[in-house]
């Protein structure tokens, strides 16, 4: 096995203030391995990433057709497509920031920030490769949705993998978008458990239909490709996950969300998150392009910095990703709260009047639409 060796210009953000930057080339930033690879039982020309893998490439190398080395390398290839798109769409003086760490129990992660661009705000695309022994309350968590995990708390092995994004758009017509999926293992005695999860859903500040469409019609496209059963299915579930119960209304405009996906086999769940994942582009990128030079006001703002608030209400509230990032030994704290904003806006008993596009979304938000089907009707009326 032969690998090409290539030594690049990396752009490197250093922060001044919050407002200034400055940009140098360091040439010795480090290696990026590019060349053929035993993988999947063939051999496969690997693309460069955001930076070296988690995992030891020699590791990779002799387990070729393990779950946890395919979905490690899916997932860093994810983020550096989609950072990739998200800077095409930016500014060219705005570049990720590359954080790649390590955790003392066992794995990492590598983190990539882009913050207070022309057209990102923040922008946050993070993947984790980890592993240990899960805390009691992880284990509770997961015997409340149903696991049957028999070991005694705080001596099951596992193994997570996963990819999770954010992205805080300047224009407040640009909607956010939230994606993550991720593979999970737990040895139980002599069993090994296995499941993957994830979703991804669409948080517009203001309602546009059309984008609404388009964005749940990609992400179908994506779950028809295995089962037509999938989308609707995991449509319901995004509603109803992503809900804020002491606002009575959901995050956003949904999208798919499912977990502790184990059927029919590990091959055909890998290959439907993967298509899922890979639909993240085609059903965002076009919504960025649309809107991100429409000129937006002061009251469109500070609507955008209120129902920012909201999602930081469900993340820090509600959210079990959050959950178990926060109960896991280790745990790094900054790459785990990197899907909150940069500002926010909390004003007491705030309503939007009635008639405004505001009090709109509202509405949608309080009572979720099918979007798909809205669309088929409009198209037969027509």
């Amino acid at each position: 096995m032969v690998f090409k060796i290539i030594r690049k210009n990396i752009m490197i953000v250093l922060y001044h203030n919050s407002k200034s930057r400055e940009f140098k080339n360091l040439r010795t930033y480090g290696s990026v391995f590019v060349g053929a690879m035993a993988l999947f039982s063939t051999k496969v020309e690997t693309k460069e990433f955001m930076a070296d893998p988690i995992t030891p490439w020699d590791k990779l190398r002799k387990n070729p057709n393990s779950m946890k080395a395919k979905m490690e390398l899916m997932i860093m290839k994810v983020q550096k497509d989609f950072c990739r798109a998200l800077e095409k769409e930016e500014d060219s003086e705005f570049k990720f920031l590359v954080d790649r760490w390590e955790r003392k129990e066992g794995g990492g992660g590598i983190t990539c920030v882009l913050q207070e661009g022309k057209v990102f705000e923040k922008a946050g695309v993070n993947i984790s490769v980890v592993s240990g022994t899960l805390p009691k309350a992880a284990v509770a968590q997961m015997r409340s949705r149903g696991k049957n995990l028999s070991g005694e708390d705080g001596n099951l092995p596992f193994f997570a993998a996963g990819i999770s994004a954010v992205i805080h758009p300047s224009n407040p017509l640009v909607p956010t978008i939230h994606f993550n999926y991720r593979y999970f293992e737990v040895e139980d005695g002599k069993e090994t458990q296995w499941w993957f999860g994830g979703g991804t859903d669409l948080t517009p500040y203001y309602l546009n239909s059309a984008d609404a469409v388009h964005f749940h019609r990609t992400l179908k496209d994506a779950c028809d490709k295995h089962d037509n059963s999938y989308y609707p299915r995991f449509k319901k579930w995004c509603d109803d996950y992503f809900n804020i119960p002491h606002r009575g209304e959901r995050r956003g405009v949904g999208g798919i969300f499912f977990d502790d996906l184990d059927s029919p086999n590990q091959t055909a769940c890998f290959e439907f998150v993967k298509d899922c994942a890979n639909a993240v582009i085609p059903s965002y990128i076009p919504l960025v392009q649309r809107h991100k030079f429409t000129k937006y006001t002061e009251v469109e703002r500070e609507w955008q910095l209120l129902r920012r608030g909201r999602y930081v209400e469900f993340n820090l509230i509600y959210d079990r990703g959050t959950k178990f990032g926060l109960y896991t030994p280790g745990a790094r704290y900054e790459s785990i709260l990197m899907s909150l904003p940069l500002y926010a806006r909390w004003e007491y008993m705030h309503t939007p009047e009635e008639n405004t596009p505001e009090y709109e979304l509202v509405q949608v938000l309080r009572k979720p639409k099918d979007w798909l089907k809205l669309i088929n009707e409009k198209d037969n009326d027509s």
